[in-house]
């Protein structure tokens, strides 16, 4: 391997380089913590423990042990490379060896763990030599219909996924009779992917499994292993139900570390815009690989791995077949033989998306170049953990985009080098969610008067199975409840959206329909609307249709340079308000609301400048949502003080005297036509649009003149007022938090919904901002930020203060349109009176 130290101390001295490096990190080697064997392990299993290489346990897999023997759950959360593996395994074994009947379910977030893992743990059954006595096998999917009989009355260990669990493992639990009755273990990996709607559903699955547990006489322990969130023992014990111990004290050795942070150079000043984080991964990859070390460069999209993966064959000196690529739609065979390629070093250089982020093992690694913050916090530490696995010194570049997110990581990188705000936030008693599990557990299993399910109690048990009993689905009787309906109910639930029903995405590829996933009827207006850009597992897809009426969008695979964003028009009522308090300049409120969400249009965003070179209108019907929301307002003192400053744009314009008037005069100098396209009136009067903003001039009077005036039709006056747009600082503070929160409640963008009114009715008139659960009944998002305000409005004046941009960017408060102005300054005058100069975290 070649020297990385003295690469990395080129860039130091490289102004082009090391001038757009924010952060500089060195971590130290960290020495291993060591423990002996358990006296009482299986003797087959010590054996094996020596003859596959390990000498002794790291102190953190001596604990998961000690309480797995006192009859505890354990919830494993170390550091990528630290064996968390073996947290499960070791006990798992020991038990079935020592109980010819035991049985064990592993289940993974994804089919390509789970057959990594699988691979894994037979080369554990391979040195123990148990032969038939103790086999495992994956059941997912894929899994051949042939082998499924021979493997559930053989295998002791099931490796499965969630969705194989939900919908062709509980739904036919009288065929794995003797393996539920036997279950001694269940195992979670990578436990901090379950969270948000997807985790709400995991715990529902749970509570049904452990319903059939209970039914069959058997009562498994739980191990879950995760990486680095908050709130990992709260997450456990929330998907069970039950008491959890928390492993945290990682004791596996690690080597020394260099962890660089590297802002792409601004290119346009004005606009905020930076050079393009594609080309410049591509360039300090290819420095990198002249010193000859393995590395592995994260990039988001199928289109920017294949882009990157052509550019850095081109700039480095190696092969094709030493510069792979690894993403989805490549061959199983071609990712085995990629990831032996990376174990052996043939492989010097592998470009990914996130299917190499979990715990698939590719060996150690000496670079790591994450081209873009991965999402989470937790994610980050995944990909740069894949450098560093041995006692080299290793090296890891993340490079930031132009978005207020990744804007301020650049600037305060100790947010996820040291602590982490991140919380995983579930609801497993979100109604939606609760009651299409409640159809899933009396499909199984008939409910008897009294039945809790988890820990809902059994008179709310009882009111759900009475509405299943009026909708025909259940009928009562004998103090029992029985499924009746001739329908299937996991089928119509996915574990990715809420309630029943979903919309499937089909694509049309090969001369055939393909399906490759599916969406919540909710998610799906924002997701696959007409002409939408929808991103599955690194590929993009064109949406040529959405069929609500049949619940289906239909598309086909592009290669493009941009992402579409939907534009909402949202209405909200108050419902109920739950909590109160006051903030410094107004009010804080937390409670349920009706939001109205219509999706009008949407706009095209360049992946690499952010710019945006377009859109177009829709024409879809507006959603209905009842759910949990936290708004803000800002009181009368506050806006007066901002008004006297001329920093307040918030109120309506006041066109003067002699509007109507020249109104009247335009359209009729003007013939009644837009004079854009030429479209005569028909039925609705045109709209007269002020040529140059009307804010910008002193007086109404001058403002109003014929020749600042035009007649336009609504669609074009809808164009031009977004070429000339005048944002005002309650909007660049909507657009700072929809792209900040996230950070802090490890969600999903799309998760939340944001909206600005200067006269809201949730605040009695006065100016307000709204951050709401964009899913029904809520799952807590918006209640967690409530809680954290103050810090919310801290860090966000931070990243409008601190961007380099002359009056607003895709990097802080968003751009002002081609003409017109943008909202730094009365963004940034609004944040410095609602900041409180301290951290709630």
């Amino acid at each position: 391997m070649g020297d990385l130290k003295s690469l990395i101390a080129r860039w130091r001295a490289e102004p082009t380089i090391g001038g757009n490096v924010t952060s500089w990190q060195e971590q130290p080697a960290i020495l291993g913590s060591y423990a002996d064997l358990p006296a009482n392990i299986e003797p087959r299993l010590a054996q094996a423990f020596a003859q596959l290489g390990y000498k002794q346990l790291y102190s953190h897999q001596r604990q998961s042990w000690d309480l797995l023997s006192e009859g505890k759950n354990v919830a494993v959360v170390a550091g990528t490379a630290s064996g968390k593996t073996l947290c499960y395994n070791l006990p798992v074994l020991d038990s079935l060896l020592k109980c010819a009947q035991g049985r064990a379910l592993y289940l993974f977030p994804t089919k390509a763990l789970a057959n990594d893992q699988s691979n894994s743990l037979n080369a554990w059954l391979s040195a123990i030599g148990s032969g038939p006595e103790l086999v495992a096998a994956v059941y997912d999917g894929d899994t051949p219909a042939s082998s499924r009989t021979t493997i559930r009355s053989k295998a002791r260990i099931i490796l499965s996924n969630p969705d194989m669990l939900h919908i062709g493992v509980l739904p036919y639990h009288t065929r794995w009779a003797e393996f539920f009755a036997n279950l001694r273990y269940v195992v979670l990996d990578e436990m901090h992917i379950y969270r948000g709607v997807f985790g709400s559903h995991q715990a529902n699955v749970l509570r049904r499994l452990q319903r059939l547990c209970g039914f069959y006489g058997s009562y498994p322990q739980f191990i879950f292993a995760s990486a680095t969130i908050s709130n990992a023992k709260q997450l456990a014990e929330k998907l069970i139900e039950q008491s959890v111990e928390l492993v945290e004290k990682d004791g596996a050795p690690h080597g020394s570390r260099t962890f660089l942070v590297y802002n792409p150079p601004v290119v346009n000043k004005d606009l905020g815009i930076r050079a393009s984080v594609l080309q410049e991964s591509v360039q300090l990859a290819s420095e990198i690989l002249t010193q000859d070390v393995q590395t592995i460069v994260f990039g988001r999209t199928r289109r920017m791995i294949e882009l990157m993966l052509t550019n850095l064959r081109a700039a480095a000196d190696q092969t094709a077949e030493q510069i792979r690529g690894y993403r989805s739609g490549y061959l199983k065979g071609e990712r085995r033989e990629i990831e032996k390629g990376l174990r052996s070093g043939e492989v010097r250089a592998v470009v990914a998306t996130t299917a190499l982020e979990l715990g698939v093992d590719i060996g150690g690694l000496d670079a790591a170049v994450l081209a873009g913050y991965p999402g989470t916090i937790a994610g980050t530490r995944q990909q740069a953990g894949r450098a560093g696995r041995s006692d080299k010194h290793a090296l890891v570049v993340m490079l930031m985009q132009s978005n207020p997110l990744e804007q301020f990581l650049a600037r305060h990188p100790e947010y996820f080098l040291r602590g982490n705000p991140e919380q995983a936030l579930i609801n497993p008693n979100n109604l939606l969610i609760l009651l299409a599990h409640i159809r899933c557990a009396a499909f199984e299993l008939p409910f008897k008067e009294g039945d809790t399910f988890g820990s809902v109690d059994g008179e709310q048990v009882k009111d759900f199975l009475e509405v299943l009993v009026g909708q025909g689905q259940i009928h009562q009787s004998g103090g029992k409840y029985f499924w009746m309906s001739e329908k299937y109910p996991a089928l119509e639930v996915s574990l990715r959206g809420t309630g029943a029903g979903s919309v499937i995405l089909q694509s049309h590829e090969d001369g055939e329909w393909k399906l490759i996933g599916d969406v919540d009827p909710v998610g799906a207006h924002s997701l696959v609307h007409p002409e939408a850009i929808y991103i599955h597992e690194g590929r993009t897809y064109f949406v040529d249709e959405l069929n609500l009426e049949e619940s289906i969008a239909r598309m086909h695979p592009v290669e493009v340079d941009y992402y579409t964003v939907p534009v909402h028009k949202v209405t909200i009522e108050l419902v109920e308000k739950k909590d109160d308090a006051a903030i410094t300049g107004g009010l804080k409120q937390f409670g349920q609301l009706l939001i109205s969400d219509q999706v009008h249009r949407y706009e095209r965003v360049h992946w690499t400048s952010n710019e945006a070179p377009g859109g177009a209108d829709l024409d879809l019907p507006p959603i209905t949502l009842n759910t949990f929301g936290y708004w803000f307002s800002i009181d009368q003192k506050t806006t007066d003080l901002l008004r006297e400053r001329g920093l307040w744009r918030n109120d309506p314009n006041d066109y003067g005297e002699n509007w109507l008037q020249q109104k009247l005069l335009v359209r009729a100098r003007d013939q009644y036509r837009c004079q854009n396209c030429g479209a005569a009136e028909d039925g609705r009067v045109h709209d007269v649009h002020h040529r140059t903003p009307f804010r910008t001039f002193r007086t109404y009077r001058e403002a109003n003149q014929l020749e600042n005036l035009i007649t336009l039709c609504p669609a074009c006056h809808r164009q031009a007022e977004t070429v000339v747009k005048v944002r005002s600082g309650l909007a660049g503070l909507s657009f700072v938090l929809s792209h900040l929160a996230p950070l802090f409640i490890m969600c999903d963008p799309h998760n939340i919904g944001v909206s600005s009114d200067p006269k809201s009715d949730l605040a009695e008139g006065e100016p307000a901002i709204v951050i709401y659960d964009n899913v029904p009944d809520g799952i807590g998002l918006s209640q967690r930020l409530y809680e954290i305000h103050d810090e919310l409005m801290l860090r966000a004046h931070e990243i409008v203060a601190a961007c380099e941009c002359a009056d607003g960017c895709p990097a802080c408060v968003g751009p002002g349109g081609e003409q017109g102005e943008s909202s730094k300054k009365e963004t940034l005058a609004l944040l410095e009176l609602l900041a409180q100069k301290g951290s709630t975290l």
